[in-house]
């Protein structure tokens, strides 16, 4: 058989493995398998930049197919897995083609975490996770729109920081008592709060769904005490990983699929990446799964290393972004509830660092417009740093010398 590896998922953790591989002198054939019907592109820009209609598809682009073509490497969009033979070393797509592989690379990703009250599948009740999800409502954001976001997460917050900018009466509802609830400070929730707040969002914390009516498309969004007119209803709640291939195909999944520092399975020839993983980290200590772009990336180098037997174990400090209105939030390490806050700078400026100490050791930092300490935090995550907290509230005391 001709040397072959395919790989499963068109996002940016498959296409950085393709990509990797012929940087690393790779030879032999790279088939990408995607189900969406474009060639891989970055996806945070989709809740931001791509909405607001600042960007075209084109600029989402990780390459132009150009690129692709010259460097041989073949991409089927629109082409769904369904089964791996791991003894015949086969993919099935749908329609029942198989294709072989030498090495395989899963970079399935995830899918958004659906609704399944009353009313769920109605009309104008819209998911954001591809171009296609965004090309099906961006349009309908104007001042004549009442919109309603569920979920108070990063995605809804992203969004109603764009339709509250372009006229659109939005309401945010979040069943948990404060936006961003699971991943950041109450001091920074709340500062986020007050922020759409004062830009005219409406937000409703520990207030859940209980049923979408509407007679031909959504028109009222109900909860236990009270309802909310809508004319658009957007649902941010997360996502899933797909791992159904791996468990079909009798690989360990424990919330992704498992793997080690170098994105191996238990599998000698199938590697994973990306937002369906299971991975250590070496660095924090633990294993986790992350949703996020430089993981992504990263790990995606890592599972092609690997597959052409040059493996790198792959260990960062994990860190995401977000942008709303004028505030740039970066994020590096991994907080949990209890860890202790300490803010460096104001706030009421805008311009602020939320740290965080577990046991006295510095774990993470949220910095909002403050790129400084967001750069130098992974230096102090990675050495377990533990800092005087009141020398740490200092902000004019820069964190590369705490």
């Amino acid at each position: 058989m001709t040397d072959s590896i395919v790989i499963v998922g068109g996002g940016q953790a498959g296409a950085q493995s393709a990509i990797t591989l012929r940087q690393n002198g790779y030879e032999g054939s790279i088939l990408i398998l995607g189900e969406e019907p474009f060639i891989p592109y970055e996806r945070p820009p989709l809740s931001k930049q791509f909405l607001a209609g600042e960007v075209g598809i084109e600029q989402l682009y990780m390459r132009n197919a150009d690129f692709y073509t010259d460097k041989t490497i073949t991409i089927e969009s629109g082409s769904h897995v369904s089964r791996i033979d791991r003894k015949k070393k086969t993919v099935e797509v749908v329609g029942g083609k198989l294709i072989p592989y030498s090495k395989l690379i899963l970079a399935t990703g995830g899918r958004v975490r659906k609704m399944n009250c009353p009313g769920a599948d109605l009309p104008g009740i819209h998911y954001l996770r591809g171009i296609s999800d965004v090309e099906q409502f961006r349009d309908k954001l104007d001042d004549r729109t009442r919109l309603v976001i569920v979920g108070g997460g990063y995605i809804g917050l992203e969004v109603a920081a764009v339709a509250v900018k372009r006229g659109c009466h939005v309401t945010v509802m979040e069943m948990m008592p404060l936006v961003l609830h699971r991943v950041v400070s109450p001091e920074m929730s709340k500062f986020y709060m007050d922020v759409h707040t004062a830009a005219g969002v409406n937000i409703h914390t520990s207030t859940a769904v209980k049923a979408f009516e509407g007679s031909n498309s959504v028109e009222c969004v109900k909860c236990q005490d009270k309802q909310f007119d809508a004319d658009l209803v957007i649902i941010g709640i997360g996502i899933e990983p797909n791992t159904e291939l791996a468990i079909e195909a009798g690989l360990e999944v424990d919330n992704g699929i498992v793997v080690d520092e170098c994105a191996r399975t238990a599998d000698p020839d199938i590697f994973a990446a990306g937002d369906c993983t299971n991975h250590p980290n070496s660095i924090l200590g633990q294993r986790l799964r992350l949703e996020s772009v430089p993981n992504a990336l990263a790990q995606g180098k890592a599972a092609a290393l690997a597959a052409i037997g040059k493996p790198a174990p792959y260990a960062e400090v994990p860190w995401f972004w977000s942008d709303q209105y004028d505030l740039k939030l970066q994020m590096t390490g991994i907080s949990r509830p209890g860890d202790q806050v300490v803010i460096r700078g104001s706030m009421e400026e805008r311009k602020f660092s939320a740290c965080y100490l577990r046991n006295g050791i510095f774990v993470a930092c949220q910095a909002v417009n403050a790129a400084k300490d967001f750069i130098q935090s992974k230096k102090l995550i990675a050495a377990h740093h533990q800092p005087d907290p009141i020398r740490l509230a200092d902000a004019s005391i820069p964190l590369k010398d705490q």
